[in-house]
């Protein structure tokens, strides 16, 4: 029987008598109005386990019953985080922090230099050029303009081979639904109708005459959470309606996959497809383009390994794989015979994860060592030039030039590191500052320390822990300990605002590179997945261990964050050890793991979690573990901020609503447990620089606030102990 009454507002107060140094009581205390969110007799089962999914209806994002509960969940956490004495204070540093001008790497189009550049708070980065020869910028395009909030942000921007038009994509709300937008680069007029209902898509030109882009059937119900599975292959030819443009690929039962990306080679004599069921693995298909009648052929047909063309001279390919090669190696074959049994090694594996690139006639091969960047040059004949030699420790990014260019730009970071950009001559390997920013923040009072750690099983774990120098090593220091651990991506050290704003507090950041990740290769990202997924939580837990039991913090000071993935870890690892930490931080996260594959393109990650459905075992494993299916009465969980976006059709918002919902109705103790819903935004991807703010400030505000600080730690020794 459903309850008729769904919001009934309960009172919750948290009180909490503190002493300050001096013994003066210090009473703190905030209401909190929770919502009553009504409960429904919702009964799946798998395997003959009858599973309850009380807050089922919270999947609904269409509904007035779930915008209802938006509002009053977020009137509830605001009403708690307008009561933080010191947030308007962090709002304010981040924004001075923030306010520097930022300038992207230049590159060449026609007869222009483009760049994209921020004067300091504007919401959207802004296109410039000049000519190439002169030194007058103007504005070509300014995604400021797209909406009066910021909430409309710029996807990508591409150019036909002679510069002479662009084409756009916009995303409107933070959603992953895209359009697709064509001007004339020289007038800046729009040239033709948008293109609508493009998803996961690059914009590959094919000469001057068109473009392939990539897009799933518009699905039936909610665009923002209904599953999107087959992904098709559009030729679009300049002039044309969109209705008449020509289905490449994905269009067949046999060509069905839910991630299908088109992209040419330099010399537009190559179209390559490549086709995938999941966030791993991948066939790739080619089709010479100089031939008339030239067909879609296969290089590799089945999803083993990851594979793409990174370039070619002629008909001589140059692939990048992990095919047999776990840490990735670039092979060549010809075309004319492009399957496995000939390619031919070009660059070797290596123990080191490669990340390869070309630029001015050469490949740079980039190698992560225990996350930090090295990188060496080659030729196109596989002759090694030479080691780049870069500014200091910590990652690089970059080097991709077309081939004429005999200068690249690169990008170089870390963690107490603002980035900047250099210029690099190809031919003699010399490295000149281009860009350095001009921050209010100074660098030498900071440091960064990497440690390794055992994790439960032994594994050795790598933690880059950055801090103010001169740290007291005393168990008491604000410490965000930061995670992902998943789908093969590394985590590299690089400079963020509000990290640096946390640190100036006193605080300590830490993140460690966990299984799951990319940052070993395959066999790294293996161990961390489907019925191995424990491990990457071990590997966090391990890593807050590391912190307490070395001084740096305490579980009184102690915060974890991760998002999207990094939410599940987060959601995971406060179900399983709530004792560990004082302060959870849960972004866009998973935590769902019985029906995320229900959801958008969700079921592409199966390669990393498995599927409930998949067998008895999986789904025990899954439920074991799901942030959603642990929460549990009688627990004092910690004291809990989940953050989500409205319009987020990646990781939909549903995850967060029902933990959220779990959470409320069971947590025991005075930990508040709230949800942030922000309006008009999704998974992260061109969220307004003002709203990243106010994210910020709300998030450290609630964290150093549980922590029991009645001031900012940067003003005063504020602590309070009870």
């Amino acid at each position: 029987m459903k309850k008729l009454v769904p919001f009934l507002l309960l009172s919750l107060i948290f009180v909490a008598c503190k002493k300050t140094e001096n013994n003066s009581i210090v009473e703190r205390d905030i209401t909190v109005n929770y919502p009553e969110t009504k409960k429904v007799d919702t009964v799946d089962v798998y395997f003959e386990t009858e599973v309850k999914d009380p807050y089922r209806w919270l999947e609904d994002d269409r509904s007035k019953e779930t915008e209802d509960w938006v509002k009053t969940q977020n009137e509830a956490t605001f009403g708690y985080l307008d009561n933080i004495p010191y947030r308007k204070e962090l709002k304010e540093r981040l924004e001075k922090m923030w306010n520097y001008e930022k300038v992207g790497s230049p590159f060449k189009e026609g007869g222009y230099t483009y760049y994209y550049k921020n004067d300091g708070l504007q919401n959207q980065y802004v296109l410039y050029r000049k000519k190439n020869d002169s030194d007058t910028e103007e504005v070509f395009l300014d995604p400021n303009t797209f909406s009066d909030d910021g909430t409309t942000s710029l996807g990508s921007m591409t150019f036909s081979k002679n510069g002479k038009i662009a084409a756009y994509s916009i995303s409107e709300g933070g959603s992953d639904w895209r359009k697709i937008i064509v001007m004339d680069a020289e007038t800046k007029e729009i040239k033709e109708d948008t293109l609508i209902d493009v998803k996961f898509s690059g914009i590959s030109w094919y000469k001057n005459e068109g473009f392939y882009y990539s897009s799933y059937d518009k699905p039936e119900g909610s665009e923002l959470s209904a599953k999107t599975d087959q992904h098709k292959l559009y030729y679009h030819k300049l002039g044309t309606s969109q209705k008449d443009d020509k289905l490449v690929f994905g269009g067949t039962p046999e060509e069905k996959h839910r991630y299908v990306y088109g992209y040419l080679s330099e010399d537009d004599k190559y179209l390559f497809v490549s086709a995938s069921i999941s966030t791993s693995g991948n066939k790739l298909f080619m089709k010479d383009l100089t031939n008339p009648d030239g067909q879609l052929v296969p290089i590799i047909d089945n999803v083993d390994s990851d594979t793409y063309v990174i370039d070619n001279v002629g008909s001589k390919l140059y692939l990048v794989t992990n095919l047999d090669a776990p840490n990735q190696k670039i092979v060549t074959v010809d075309a004319s015979n492009p399957s496995p049994d000939q390619w031919q090694d070009f660059i070797a594996e290596t123990e080191n994860v490669l990340s390869p690139s070309t630029g001015g006639g050469y490949f740079f091969a980039e190698y992560m060592v225990d996350a930090v960047s090295k990188v060496k040059q080659y030729d196109y004949d596989g002759k090694f030039i030479r080691d780049v030699e870069l500014p200091g420790v910590g990652n690089a990014g970059g080097f991709g030039g077309k081939k004429e260019e005999k200068t690249d730009y690169y990008s170089f970071t870390n963690y107490n590191t603002p980035s900047s950009i250099y210029k690099y001559n190809v031919d003699t390997g010399e490295s000149e500052l281009y860009w350095k920013p001009s921050i209010d923040f100074n660098s030498d009072d900071y440091e960064s320390k990497q440690v390794f750690y055992n994790s439960k099983d032994g594994t050795k774990v790598p933690m880059i822990i950055t801090h103010k120098k001169g740290l007291e090593l005393n168990g008491k220091n604000p410490t965000i300990l930061y995670g992902y651990g998943g789908f093969n991506i590394s985590l590299n050290p690089s400079f963020s605002i509000p990290n640096s704003v946390w640190m100036e507090q006193g605080g300590v950041y830490a993140v460690p590179n966990l299984r799951g990740g990319g940052e070993y290769g395959k066999e790294w990202h293996k161990a961390g997945t489907q019925m191995q997924k424990q491990n990457v939580f071990d590997d966090f837990i391990a890593a807050a261990e590391y912190l307490i039991e070395n001084k740096y913090t305490s579980s009184e000071y102690l915060a974890i964050r991760g998002g999207s993935n990094g939410g599940l870890l987060v959601g995971a690892t406060m179900t399983q050890r709530p004792d560990l930490m004082k302060v959870a931080l849960p972004a866009v996260g998973v935590l769902d793991m019985l029906r995320y594959h229900t959801f958008t393109a969700g079921a592409g990650w199966a390669y990393d979690y498995g599927t409930a459905e998949q067998s008895k075992e999986m789904f025990d494993y899954l439920k074991g573990y799901s942030p959603v299916h642990n929460v549990k009465n009688g627990i004092e969980y910690p004291a809990t901020l989940v953050t989500t976006g409205d319009h987020d059709d990646r990781v939909v918002p549903a995850h967060s609503f029902k933990f959220a919902a779990e959470l409320q109705a069971k947590q025991t103790g005075n930990n508040p447990t709230l949800i942030r819903i922000e309006t008009d935004a999704g998974h992260g991807a061109g969220t307004p620089v003002s709203k990243t703010i106010e994210q910020y400030a709300d998030i450290f505000g609630f964290t150093l606030y549980n922590m029991g600080f009645d001031v900012l730690p940067s003003k005063t020794q504020g602590k309070v102990k009870g």
